[in-house]
C-alpha cells in the first residue's frame, strides 16, 4: 500500500504494508514492545517498522497524518484472516499445528504453561515451536508432526518468520482449547472431590 505525504509543497509516496500477513512474528513482537512506551513512541515505532519512512520524517508528520496512517494499520489488522492455518511453510519446510490438542503430552503442556507464565509476549516463538512442528507424513488433510523434544532453540528462530496473522489465529485456537480444557478439568475435579467426600 502506498502512503502519500506532502512535505515542503511536494508530495512523496512511501510504502506501507499491504496486509497484516506481511507482518512476521519477529516484527509483531517489536510492535507489542512499542505498546509499553508512550503513544508517541508507539506511533513512531509502528510506522517506522511497517513502512519505508525514516523516523526523522515520521516526527515531522502532522498528528492528522499520523492518525490516518495508524488507522490504516489498525484496519489491516482488523481485516486479517483469523482462520487457523494448520500447515504453514517456512523456507521450504512444512510445519503442522498440533493435529490433536486432546493428545497433547504433559511435557508439551508444561513447556507452554512455563512460557505463558514467563510472559507470552517475550516467548511467542517458543510457544509456536511447541504448537507447530515439522510435518513428517501427510495425506490429503491428515498429517503427523515430529515428536516433541525439549530443545526448541532452532525451531523458535524459524517461527519468528511466521506471519503475525498465523500466530494470532493459532493463539486464539489454543486458548479456546485451554479454556474448554479448564472447564472440563474443573468439573472432573469437582466430581472426584464430591465422590471422595461421600466415601
Amino acid at each position: 500500500m502506498k502512503v502519500k505525504v506532502k512535505k515542503n509543497g511536494k508530495i512523496k509516496q512511501f510504502k506501507l504494508i499491504n496486509s497484516w500477513s506481511d507482518v512476521n512474528l519477529d516484527t509483531w513482537i517489536k510492535l507489542i514492545e512499542f505498546e509499553t512506551g508512550s503513544k508517541t513512541q508507539e506511533a513512531e515505532g509502528t510506522i517506522a517498522t511497517l513502512s519505508d519512512m525514516s523516523k526523522q520524517l515520521i516526527n515531522q508528520l502532522s498528528l492528522r497524518d499520523v492518525a490516518v496512517i495508524m488507522e490504516k494499520i489498525a484496519q489491516l489488522q482488523a481485516e486479517q484472516d483469523s482462520s487457523l492455518k494448520r500447515i504453514i511453510e517456512i523456507e521450504g519446510v512444512e510445519y503442522g499445528f498440533h493435529p490433536n490438542l486432546d493428545d497433547i503430552t504433559l511435557g508439551e503442556y508444561a513447556d507452554l504453561e512455563t512460557f505463558i507464565k514467563m510472559g507470552i509476549e517475550q516467548h511467542l516463538p517458543e510457544v509456536m515451536a511447541v504448537l507447530y512442528r515439522p510435518v513428517v507424513e501427510k495425506k490429503n488433510e491428515v498429517y503427523t508432526i515430529e515428536k516433541y523434544g525439549g530443545d526448541l532453540t532452532i525451531r523458535a528462530e524459524q517461527m519468528k518468520k511466521m506471519s503475525a496473522e498465523q500466530v494470532q489465529s493459532a493463539l486464539r485456537f489454543f486458548f479456546a482449547f485451554v479454556s474448554a480444557l479448564s472447564v472440563i478439568s474443573e468439573s472432573y475435579l469437582t466430581k472426584k472431590l464430591k465422590e471422595m467426600k461421600t466415601q
